[in-house]
C-alpha cells in the first residue's frame, strides 16, 4: 500500500531537490534513535513525500528506491557540521507545484487530519515543528494539496527511473570516495591501489576473501569464475583501508546474490541461516532459483537447492552485525 510522507529540509533544501534525494543523520547528535530518521527506512518505491521549506511546499515527490546508507553528501558543505558522517539516503524523484502551496492558507483543511503525534506542521499555527524531518501523513493531506495545485501526474509517476536505480546512486558515491582516496597523499601507493580495487572485489581483497570463503553461501558454487568478492560492510562505508582490505569483510557470491546482499534483500545470522527481507517479493527470490526457505514459504515442497548454512568465525560477525543494522532492509 502506497505511503504518504512530509518532509521538513529548509536546511538541505536546494541540495535534495537538486539532485533528486533526502538525506538524514542515522541517530540524534546524542546517539539517540529518532523516529524521523527512522522513517526513512520505512519508505517503499513508490511512496509520495511532500517538500516543504520556508513556509512553503514547492515540490511533491516519488520514492524511487529503499534508503541505504549513504556518507553525508559533499554538497551540503558546512550545512549539519554536527551531524554524523554516515546516514541514510532516499532516493527521491521530485516535480514542481505549479502554484506552490502555503500550508498556513490551508490550515482549516489541513488543521483537523494533521497526524496527533509526530505532526510536521503546529496544529494551531500552521508552522513546521522544529526537529521533525520525515513524518508520515495520512493520503487525505495530500489530496488537500493537489486540489489546490497543479501535479504532472505522468512526470511524477514515471520520472527519473533511470537515473535514480540504487546502483547509480552508489556509483556516484563510490566515484566520490575513490577520487578522495586518490588524492590522499598520506596513503602508501600500494595500499592506494588495493584499496581502489577492492572497489570491485579485485586484487588484494579478493586474495583475502579466498582464504576465509571457498563457495557462495547461497548456492555452494566453488568455481572461482562464477564468484563475485563482496564486501560485508560496504566499501562506501567502511572507515579505514584496513577493512576494505579485511578478508573478514567478504563474501564469495554469484552475481544475483551478490546483487541481493549488497541491496539488503538478504542478510545473514552469525549461525549461517539466511535472513530475506520481508519486504522482498518472495516470488521474485523463487523466479531466480534462490533458496529452500523461500520456496518453503511459497508452499512449495521441494526446493531447487538449499542454502548453505555455516557458521560465520568473529572476526566475520563484526561486518555481519553492521549489515544486519545498517544494510539489510526490515
Amino acid at each position: 500500500m502506497r505511503q504518504f510522507w512530509w518532509v521538513n529540509h529548509k536546511q538541505t533544501f536546494n541540495q535534495e531537490i537538486e539532485h533528486q534525494y533526502l538525506w538524514s543523520p542515522k541517530t540524534s547528535k546524542n546517539g539517540v534513535r529518532n523516529r524521523f530518521y527512522d522513517n526513512m527506512r520505512a519508505a517503499n518505491p513508490g511512496d509520495i513525500v511532500l517538500s516543504y521549506a520556508s513556509q512553503l511546499i514547492r515540490y511533491v515527490g516519488r520514492v524511487v528506491d529503499f534508503a541505504f546508507t549513504a556518507p553525508k553528501p559533499s554538497e551540503f558543505g558546512a550545512t549539519g557540521s554536527y551531524w554524523s558522517n554516515e546516514g541514510w539516503l532516499l532516493p527521491v524523484f521530485w516535480t514542481r507545484l505549479d502554484p506552490p502551496i502555503r500550508p498556513r492558507d490551508l490550515l482549516h483543511l489541513i488543521g483537523p487530519i494533521l497526524p496527533e503525534k509526530y505532526s510536521p506542521l503546529q496544529h494551531a499555527t500552521g508552522k513546521g515543528n522544529q526537529g521533525v524531518y520525515l513524518a508520515a501523513i495520512p493520503r487525505d493531506i495530500y489530496e488537500v494539496v493537489r486540489a489546490h495545485t497543479h501535479i504532472d501526474d505522468v512526470r511524477l509517476e514515471t520520472g527519473g527511473a533511470n537515473r535514480l536505480t540504487f546502483q547509480n546512486v552508489v556509483e556516484e558515491l563510490d566515484d566520490r570516495i575513490e577520487i578522495d582516496i586518490r588524492s590522499n597523499l598520506t596513503m602508501d601507493d600500494t595500499i592506494r591501489t588495493a584499496t581502489i580495487q577492492a572497489r570491485r572485489g579485485q586484487g588484494i581483497f579478493r586474495s583475502n576473501v579466498q582464504k576465509v570463503e571457498q563457495a557462495c553461501r547461497l548456492t555452494g558454487i566453488r568455481n572461482p569464475a562464477l564468484l563475485i568478492a563482496s564486501h560485508i560492510r560496504p566499501w562506501r562505508s567502511c572507515e579505514t583501508a584496513d577493512q576494505r582490505l579485511d578478508g573478514a569483510n567478504g563474501l564469495l557470491l554469484t552475481p544475483d546474490a551478490d546483487l541481493l546482499f549488497d541491496r539488503g534483500f538478504i542478510s545473514f545470522e552469525d549461525s549461517g541461516e539466511v535472513r530475506v527481507s520481508p519486504r522482498f517479493d518472495q516470488n521474485d527470490l523463487r523466479r531466480l532459483g534462490l533458496g529452500e526457505q523461500a520456496w518453503k514459504q511459497l508452499g512449495f515442497s521441494e526446493a531447487p537447492m538449499p542454502w548453505m548454512a555455516q557458521a560465520f568465525s568473529d572476526n566475520q560477525r563484526a561486518y555481519l552485525n553492521y549489515h544486519r543494522a545498517q544494510v539489510y532492509i526490515t
